[in-house]
């Protein structure tokens, strides 16, 4: 067994099996592709099949001395568990060499938030006299209202939106569907969008039904959203890490400082696991101790 016929299998099954998205699939091969270079240069060319618990250890103290993060590290280990566990389930193996690799220890990263007067200047700020003004706006409300991943805002499409109810029907990670609630606001200027700008493009084939487009009417890409978000911060000139998922971190926080039950911030952020949203009881835990510390007598003055 040899290396891309190993990986080739892999992939189709975590495409068919398990349907994962093409970043998902793109990650996964990215790791194994790691654990193969590592065999060509320094295992002897090693096949899938041949690793060892030694050859294993051996690749993570590689990756430890070219300085990978721990949070990488903790990455590609999942992703290689993945694919022995699919060799073992193929019988292309008898035992997996990872079995007794733990994952390295990961201290729970507390992401920046945009305070809801950042975020109001952050929308604010949009200029409305270019003609993607109202696309932008309405993106950005959007990404905050109904706290969705990138690759989510720029996959809606006109069909899965339905105003008069509310809600926006959301293709999440392995195309499980989800209704979101969406605010009147938002709502609002995705209406002055479709009127002022999308309704008068020229829309390439096979679009026509992807909300925002860009100039060439086409959708948008990843990146593209980026730019724009990073654009509006460095005009504020704040001083955060902010990037599309900031906004899906703030439309959590925001829900739970307010009182929100924590099942109903899952499912709207479409979290398989209610461990993976509670990190933003965390968050509200970390700005409650601020608080005190800033304005406590005993404390003032030590944050």
């Amino acid at each position: 067994m040899n290396w891309p016929i190993a990986q080739r299998g892999f992939l189709n099954y975590l495409r068919l099996e398990k349907s994962l998205s093409a970043n998902s699939l793109e990650a996964y091969s990215a790791d194994v592709a790691k654990l193969q270079r590592f065999a060509e240069m320094s295992l002897g060319g090693k096949s899938p099949d041949q690793i060892s618990l030694e050859d294993v250890r051996a690749f993570l103290g590689m990756l430890h001395e070219i300085g990978i993060a721990p949070t990488s590290q903790a990455r590609i280990i999942s992703g290689l568990k993945s694919f022995y566990g699919y060799l073992l389930l193929e019988k292309e193996i008898k035992s997996d060499p990872l079995e007794l690799i733990d994952t390295p220890r990961v201290g729970r990263h507390l992401p920046d938030v945009l305070s809801v007067k950042e975020m109001e200047d952050i929308l604010g700020a949009i200029d409305l006299s270019k003609p993607e003004g109202t696309r932008n706006r309405a993106m950005l409300e959007m990404l905050y209202s109904c706290g969705l991943r990138v690759s989510e805002l720029i996959d809606v499409r006109i069909s899965c939106l339905h105003a008069h109810e509310g809600f926006l029907r959301v293709i999440g990670k392995g195309n499980k569907e989800r209704l979101v609630p969406i605010g009147s606001t938002a709502l609002q200027w995705v209406g002055y969008y479709l009127e002022q700008t999308r309704n008068h493009q020229v829309i390439k084939m096979g679009q026509e039904d992807y909300l925002f487009l860009n100039r060439r009417g086409s959708k948008l890409s990843r990146m593209m959203v980026f730019n724009i978000i990073r654009e509006q911060v460095q005009k504020l000139g704040i001083q955060k890490q902010i990037s599309p998922h900031t906004f899906r971190h703030s439309f959590a926080t925001h829900l739970v400082e307010a009182g929100a039950d924590l099942r109903a911030v899952q499912e709207m952020l479409g979290h398989a696991s209610i461990t993976t949203t509670e990190i933003y009881t965390h968050l509200d835990r970390h700005r409650l101790r601020e608080e005190v510390l800033l304005f406590h007598p005993r404390y003032k003055g030590k944050v």
